[in-house]
């Protein structure tokens, strides 16, 4: 069963596991399961709807709008930033400490899309796991927060910068995917949606959910000596809102200290 984050009669949140569509899509005509039929049947057979996408390969908070009008209303607060998402990612290297990617991409179609990524580091880790005939391998989590919705935009965000994200297929580094099949058995992909920031569509009271680490991840961090622990539990506050404009998001506020060209 899918693990349900906050529901009610406008809204529901749930933790999609990695691995799992949100719905039929024509780049893995492979997947028989796909997360809107699951959580559909799981409600009793009501209609939702996906407010946002995540990737295959990424868990975390994954958010549904139960009817058209409330799916509009998040549609409009999604495409003008007033939804925060921040995600969890384990890099290979050691990271900045902070910085924020400004750095367009191209679609499908070849139209160029601006694009940004904020993201500060919160752990580094140096193990010994021999790699380029250097006898140890660095990386590091950090929390990034996209300040745009593009397709895998962090994925290659962090490889324009030359920190993949671990197990990363594709944007990613084939030789470190490879080293962690062989050592570790890891197939899957170090990028975790932690936690989504929004205003009710209805209430206008604050929302924070939280969606905790997958096992996979959980195992990534120990064998890196990170500590993880407050990842691990999942959480869902509700703020009362009193100011009638909606807040700036956090990431919005932040001075852009770099910029890859």
């Amino acid at each position: 069963m899918l693990e349900i984050l906050y529901q009610d009669e406008y809204i529901i949140a749930i933790n999609k596991p990695s691995g799992l569509l949100v719905h039929k899509s024509f780049y893995a005509r492979d997947a028989k399961v796909f997360a809107i039929q699951e959580l559909r049947n799981q409600i009793g057979g009501q209609h939702v709807y996906p407010i946002h996408r995540l990737d295959r390969k990424t868990s975390g908070v994954l958010l549904f709008a139960l009817d058209a009008a409330v799916l509009k209303i998040m549609n409009d607060r999604f495409a003008t930033r007033e939804v925060e998402k921040k995600y969890l990612a384990i890099l290979r290297g050691w990271s900045p400490e902070e910085l924020t990617i400004d750095y367009d991409l191209t679609n499908d179609d070849g139209i160029i899309q601006n694009a940004i990524t904020y993201f500060h580091r919160l752990q580094s880790t140096e193990i010994e796991l021999e790699f380029n005939n250097q006898p140890t391998s660095r990386y590091c989590l950090v929390e990034a927060i996209p300040e745009t919705g593009r397709m895998h935009q962090l994925r290659k965000h962090f490889k324009h910068i030359f920190h993949p994200i671990l197990g990363s297929r594709p944007h990613g580094c084939n030789k470190q995917n490879k080293l962690w099949l062989e050592n570790f058995e890891l197939k899957g992909m170090m990028l975790h949606a932690h936690q989504l920031i929004f205003n009710h569509p209805i209430t206008n009271e604050q929302l924070i959910l939280n969606a905790k680490i997958n096992e996979e991840f959980s195992r990534v961090g120990n064998i890196l000596n990170l500590d993880l622990n407050k990842y691990e539990i999942a959480m869902t506050e509700a703020v009362a809102n009193t100011n009638e404009d909606l807040a700036i998001p956090y990431s919005y506020k932040k001075q852009i200290l770099s910029t890859y060209e």
